[in-house]
């Protein structure tokens, strides 16, 4: 790929024409790295690398650039000299995400409308600590290949599987049993908080469309607090509902 085409991938519009996202700094390659070793599309990335990182050895293919070059496709300040290009997917078809397989201890995490970067990565990092999550994310999303958002995920979007462009009422065609939040619902320290095949989430500012939840069928719950603020952060919401799905394995 040309230097000013890999330029363009700070562009939505150009992630999804060429099919590939960009991943800045050592750690993210590293994080990048070790994903490839268990998800063979991965090694499909491309590093690209100023004479400080000359050296660095890895199965992918390696390009090395001058400082000038490196600052013509980097969007930060101070470029560590260290820069990869990773596929979106298999296919190079945004509408055809990267998936991992499914896992039959798998949950379904899914984001109707999210606009913040920093909550998709957060929440991405979250799904990725405690493991066997998959994340679905709506239509009129944060594109989760913004690098904003994988920067924010520390690596995690490399380890957690995505779906992008899911709309709301397509999911009764994959699961029978969903839950959401709502302040009026049970507690999610309820023991029944685990039994469903997935878990809704809504936009920071409007929440959930009621009526499509209420074709749903959805249980709700709710994260009781003291009640002195109106409600939480996405993040955290979804941060507090993993652990909740977790605690039974963590302890037992």
């Amino acid at each position: 790929m040309k230097l000013d085409d890999i330029k363009k991938l700070h562009q939505k519009k150009y992630r999804n024409s060429f099919g590939f996202y960009l991943v800045e700094g050592e750690h993210l390659v590293l994080e990048l790295e070790k994903a490839a070793d268990t998800n063979k599309v991965l090694m499909g990335a491309q590093l690209f690398v100023t004479d400080s990182y000359q050296h660095w050895s890895s199965r992918l293919p390696k390009t090395l650039l001058s400082e000038k070059q490196m600052a013509r496709i980097t969007d930060t300040k101070s470029p560590q000299g260290i820069i990869a290009i990773v596929p979106c997917s298999a296919s190079h078809d945004v509408t055809q995400p990267l998936v991992m397989p499914i896992s039959n201890k798998e949950r379904t995490i899914y984001l109707h409308e999210i606009q913040d970067p920093g909550n998709l990565g957060t929440i991405l990092r979250t799904l990725a600590w405690f493991g066997n999550f998959r994340c679905l994310i709506s239509p009129e999303s944060v594109d989760p290949y913004n690098p904003k958002v994988v920067r924010a995920s520390m690596g995690a979007i490399f380890h957690v599987p995505i779906e992008v462009d899911v709309p709301l009422k397509e999911l009764i065609h994959r699961y029978s049993r969903f839950a959401c939040l709502d302040i009026q619902g049970k507690r999610v320290s309820n023991n029944k908080f685990s039994d469903y095949d997935c878990y809704i989430f809504g936009n920071e500012a409007r929440g959930l469309p009621q009526a499509e939840i209420d074709q749903l069928k959805a249980t709700t719950f709710s994260i009781q607090g003291a009640g002195n603020i109106e409600s939480l952060n996405l993040a955290t919401a979804v941060n507090i509902c993993a652990y909740e799905l977790n605690r039974d394995t963590m302890f037992n």
